[in-house]
């Protein structure tokens, strides 16, 4: 008798590696396809054209809007833009090099914003026609094994227990009562031979599908209104009438099929302009701003009517919206040159600095009519003035209880008339000369309300008072209510692909033993529960056929994997 030895554990080591080299060598000789230039299109058209990518892209245009949010922009407030570059050197420099001044309208928001349309068309148009073939399709065969569903239940049906009757015919009205209970539930049933196949929840996919519509149609209509409408900026100061025409506008940018000759005919005239702050001493609110109206007057077409417009509550005129974007204080001041007449005299508009509570603001006052030589002044107003640990004097509240007025005067060529546009917020002080003291020194101006000092010209200036001013953002877009009905399906689409889940249910018969199973498409916690309360259903149903409708019947028990204990 030949004896078998087992080969030791040192040698199957050792083939198991000669094994593994070998396997190795023939992986190394295998050669990948190359993919080419054609594959790597499509691979990326496939990528783009994905629900995951479009969310994606959703995600970055949301975060790319945030600078919009935090820095100021040039279409809606230039004033505080310059203030900003002025304020911050290089890194303004380096923010307005990337566009971050002009967000909306910048190269890589505008790539973003394209990217996301293409995706989403990409996406939703294949996905529609699957929809489209799937909801008139009938819903699919039971599988072989029921019992692998996440819900199943088994039990025996009551019908024709005795065998006295025609056991098919009995299969056959159990599947008629299946198919009915189905049916109630909101179902779409499929009768087969031994089963009811039943599917509900497409409306789960309708809404998935209608919310990226809705989304598309929203970037579209976004894109449109920016072609055939309009948006423009104005300041006013208390008192000052505003009527609606292109040289009226401090800024304005019309789409790029609006006619300008076409803006609505109307006037807007504010009345006055009222503020309030939190001024209780305790707590972390001092200061903080609580009310800001403009009460305002609109006439168009021979009617005039009074408003308050506030913020987030827009002034419509017609099909013109007019917006509250911000608000200031206006210091009238009047100066006079060396003959004693007035060359200079209203309301100037000064910025508040964004950062500062107290509304402390800077502004220019530029005088090109002054008899001899031209003259400028910048100056720092503070509605509240005072003196702060080191003696500087500081605006300690936002509201007008101790205004105070902080200027330094230039004369010489203000630059006007080189055709250069300037802004009116800043003052080139390249060609000028600051005005000094009989010392020497820099001549520092400092008024209160109704004080006046004298110039070393032998001019003045006067500080009459204060008024308020408001900036307002007058838009027009023909498109508002399509972005509204498209915000509205966002929603509603939202909801139902989050909210109604897909399944598919199987009741099976043969011989009187019946088989209910559950399948869900999707994250669907109530998939036992809704085949374990379908087989009580139906077992209750056939312990008394005569009264199968419309009877709610008492759960059942089940085993962990959702089988009937009875």
């Amino acid at each position: 008798m030949t004896e078998r030895t087992k080969p030791s554990n040192g040698k199957k080591t050792a083939d198991a590696k000669a094994a593994k080299a070998k396997s190795g060598a023939a992986k190394a000789n295998v050669t990948q396809p190359q993919l080419g230039f054609i594959g790597m299109c499509r691979w990326a058209w496939r990528q783009l054209t994905t629900m995951r990518v479009a969310l994606i892209l959703l995600l970055i245009l949301a975060l790319a809007a945030i600078p919009g949010s935090l820095l100021p922009q040039r279409i809606q407030d230039p004033g505080r833009v310059n203030t900003f570059l002025e304020n911050n050197g290089a890194w303004g420099e380096f923010l307005d090099t990337i566009q971050m001044f002009d967000v909306y309208s910048s190269i890589w928001f505008s790539a973003i914003y394209l990217l996301l349309m293409i995706s989403l068309i990409g996406c939703v148009i294949p996905r529609s026609a699957q929809h489209w073939k799937a909801m008139r399709s009938a819903p699919p065969k039971a599988p072989r094994r029921l019992g692998r569903m996440p819900g199943y239940v088994a039990f025996t049906s009551a019908r024709n227990e005795d065998g006295s009757g025609d056991r098919a015919a009995a299969d056959e009205a159990f599947l008629d009562t299946a198919q009915a209970r189905l049916k109630k539930l909101g179902y779409r049933t499929s009768r087969h031979s031994d089963h009811i196949a039943a599917e509900r929840g497409y409306l789960r996919e309708t809404g998935n599908l209608v919310f990226h519509i809705a989304l598309l149609v929203a970037t579209l209509t976004m894109a449109i209104g920016s072609l055939f409408g309009y948006q423009g900026q104005r300041i006013l100061v208390e008192g000052d009438t505003f009527t609606n025409s292109l040289v009226a506008y401090d800024s304005f940018e019309p789409g790029s099929y609006y006619d300008a000759d076409n803006l609505p005919d109307f006037r807007l005239k504010l009345d006055s302009f009222t503020s309030t702050f939190d001024d209780r001493a305790a707590g972390n609110q001092f200061g903080q701003p609580r009310t800001f109206d403009a009460k305002v007057t609109a006439t168009a077409d021979g009617k005039s009517e009074s408003h308050v417009l506030r913020v987030n509550e827009p002034v419509r005129v017609g099909s013109t919206g007019v917006y509250l974007t911000g608000n200031g204080y206006a210091p009238e001041i009047t100066v006079r040159d060396a003959k004693g007449d007035i060359v200079q005299s209203g309301p100037q508009v000064f910025i508040p600095d964004g950062g500062d509570p107290g509304y402390t603001s800077e502004g220019v006052i530029k005088v090109p009519d002054a008899a001899g030589t031209q003259m400028g002044f910048v100056g720092v107003f503070l509605p509240t003035a005072t003196q702060n640990e080191d003696g500087e004097l500081v605006s300690s509240f936002a509201e007008l209880r101790n205004p105070y007025l902080v200027m330094s005067g230039y004369t010489g060529d203000l630059g006007l008339d080189n055709g250069t546009p300037q802004s009116v917020y800043s003052l080139d002080a390249e060609n000028m000369t600051e005005m000094t003291d009989a010392s020497g020194n820099p001549l520092l101006i400092q008024l209160s309300e109704g004080d006046t000092q004298k110039l070393p010209n032998g001019g003045s200036v006067t500080f009459d008072g204060v008024k308020k001013y408001i900036a307002v953002d007058i838009s027009q877009d023909p498109t508002q209510g399509l972005m509204l009905a498209s915000a509205i399906f966002v929603l509603l689409g939202l909801g139902l692909s989050l909210f109604i889940p897909r399944r598919r249910m199987w009741v099976r018969i043969k011989d009187g033993a019946v088989e209910v199973a559950a399948l869900a498409r999707g994250e669907d916690p109530m998939v036992e529960r809704a085949a374990t309360d379908l087989a009580a259903d139906l077992r209750d149903d056939d312990d008394d056929p005569d009264d199968a409708e419309g009877r709610d019947a008492p759960k059942s028990p089940t085993d962990s994997r959702g089988r009937s204990k009875r």
